[in-house]
């Protein structure tokens, strides 16, 4: 069953599982999205921090979004790449629930904040970022 707007309430925490960081997949992703020598054959390699978003990114949808009443995301704020991702490294994701409002533009949702956290294996963040997701309400679910 997915969570509707009303199932999440400041203060919850989602952990979101851990990612093994590959020398491989740091520079198939480089080569594809961000070509810059550190990402490529740097001989102190490491992780585009658009890399490491959407490593994020892939854990949050299969724990939260999947499970949820996800609509669209209006956006993030406060993206930030905190220290260098190299291979070997593994990553563990979270969120947070930091703000529940009502959607002024559909009554049939509602607006979740939430901070969501990456840390590497002596957890120490690595990422940090605000996101937004419009969640359907229990009534249009039907």
């Amino acid at each position: 069953m997915s969570r509707a707007f009303e199932d999440f309430s400041i203060g919850d925490v989602y952990e979101l599982g851990s990612q093994k960081v590959t020398h491989e997949e740091i520079v198939q992703f480089a080569r594809m999205y961000d070509p810059q020598p550190r990402h490529l054959d740097h001989e102190d390699l490491i992780a585009s921090g658009w890399h490491v978003t959407a490593m994020f990114m892939r854990l949050y949808a299969e724990e939260v979004l999947l499970h949820a009443a996800a609509e669209v995301s209006p956006g993030v704020d406060e993206l930030r790449w905190l220290r260098p991702v190299r291979p070997g490294d593994i990553l563990t994701g979270r969120v947070t629930v930091v703000g529940v409002a009502a959607s002024l533009s559909r009554p049939d949702c509602g607006i979740l904040q939430q901070r969501g956290e990456f840390f590497d294996e002596q957890d120490r963040p690595v990422m940090r970022v605000m996101l937004y997701g419009l969640m359907r309400r229990k009534e249009g679910l039907s």
